[in-house]
Parts: structure tokens; sequence; C-alpha cells
């Protein structure tokens, strides 16, 4: 069985998590599947959002603990390893979404445990149904979050919340998520409220929303100074362009916009 589905259709690129009757734990073929569903949509130029979801019961139930305990497991390779640019292996499985040119909705449902969470965290906008269970699992075993995690919630939920739930691996539903920051919106059809996302940002210019991605990436490690020229560099190479003209034209005739890819 495929891993990981990959679809394309009208500029949107479906992402599936697909080993549902592990609930898509993570094992080394997943892992190297979800990079390489990472990898084509970055190269796919007519690919302009995409949705990451898990088929199935469940988004993902993260490390399969049977695969990682015998020796060819992720425990045999030094993590300190830099294997895709900043990131190792396991990292890139959730980074991949973040450093991915165009926005990435996941659409999340039934369990998001430990390293299923933190890919996850790795979508721009996460939509998820009220009654999943979350946790940052890693303590239960003994370990730390390792996979891009800390880096990425950060950002979004407040520092005392993940120190409690990371020191107490505590379970949390899609509720408390939202609350928390980890999810962006409680939805009783994830992938449906995903996909409708996605095609909207899709009927967008292109050419800004990948600069509008780059731009807000950026922007928590910059200075004041040196965000506001990224801001100007940013947007000297897209205004007066086709694209951003095209945008202006549609809007004010009340029309889609015939847009250029770009990447």
């Amino acid at each position: 069985m495929t891993r990981v589905k990959v679809e394309i259709n009208d500029h949107v690129g479906v992402v599936t998590l697909n080993r549902p009757d592990k609930m898509n734990a993570l094992d080394i073929p997943m892992f190297e599947a979800i990079i390489e569903a990472g990898d084509q949509m970055a190269k796919e130029t007519s690919v302009r959002a995409v949705v990451l979801t898990g088929s199935g019961r469940a988004f993902c139930a993260g490390l399969d603990t049977a695969n990682f305990a015998n020796a060819d497991g992720v425990n045999s390779q030094p993590l300190v390893n830099r294997t895709h640019g900043i990131a190792n292996t396991w990292q890139q499985a959730a980074w991949t979404w973040r450093v991915l040119p165009v926005p990435v909705i996941a659409a999340v449902h039934g369990v998001a445990f430990g390293g299923g969470l933190q890919v996850m965290l790795g979508a721009d906008i996460k939509y998820i149904a009220p009654d999943t269970k979350l946790s940052i699992l890693e303590m239960k075993w003994g370990l730390i979050p390792d996979m891009a995690g800390t880096q990425l919630m950060r950002h979004t939920v407040r520092d005392d919340i993940i120190r409690e739930l990371t020191y107490t691996n505590r379970v949390f539903s899609g509720e408390q998520a939202v609350k928390y920051g980890f999810a962006t919106h409680v939805s009783e059809n994830p992938l449906e409220d995903a996909m409708a996302l996605a095609k909207e940002i899709a009927g967008k210019s292109p050419s800004a929303v990948v600069k509008a991605k780059k731009v807000l990436n950026d922007a928590p490690y910059l200075s004041v100074e040196d965000g506001l020229l990224m801001e100007s560099r940013e947007q000297d190479e897209i205004i007066r362009k086709k694209n951003q003209l095209e945008a202006v034209f549609s809007s004010l005739q009340k029309r889609p916009g015939n847009f250029e890819d770009f990447r």
C-alpha cells in the first residue's frame, strides 16, 4: 500500500497519510513518503495550496513503536546529522510543510499524537474535529519532542501551556487545541473546510501568496529593520507584474483571475 497518496486538481494538492490499519503511525517508509510528497508539492509549479490529511480513523498516531524498537530504526542514526538543510530526516517530515512555498492546510481528525502532532504543526492553518485527541506524547517514552515541534508551536502556543503538555504528555481535545493555539478552527468536517479554503487561496495571485508565506515565515526571526526591508524587497519582485495587475483587473471586473504559475 502507498504510504502517502498525492492528488492534484485545480491547483490544489491533496496529501493523504495512508496507513489506516495503523492509524497512519510513522514508520520508516511513512517518513520517507511524507518527505517525498513534500518534495513533489514543492516541484509542482501548478500547485497553489496543499491540503494535508489522514485516511481512516486518525490523522496520525505518532511513531510506530514496534518499528522503532529494532536496531535499524530511528535510534540507529545520529539525530544531529543534518540530512535536509537545517533539519534531520525526522524533523523534515514536519518542517517540509512549513518551508513549502505555498500554504498548507491540515485537516485533522481522530488522533494526532507525538510525531503526528508535529507533522500537523508544519501546516500554515489547521482545521480540527472537536473530539480529536492530541498529545505531546514523547515524555511517555522518556523522550522530548524533536520533530521540529518546539520551533513550530512556540509561535502560536503559550510557553507555559507548551511546558505543561510536554512535561506530562496530557491528552487534550480538538476544541482545546484551538483554545491553546495548536489549531486554527474547530470543524465538524475538517477535510471539507480545508478543501474549501485551499480552493479559495488557489484563486488568488500565486505570486502574492508565495511571497506572503515567505515573509510570514521569516518575520519572527528578523529584526524590525530587516523585516521591513524584506517586505519591500519581496513586494518589488511582484508589484506591477502580470499577476499583480491581473489581481486588480479581475477584482474590478468581478471575475476569476487568470494567473500564471509562480515559483
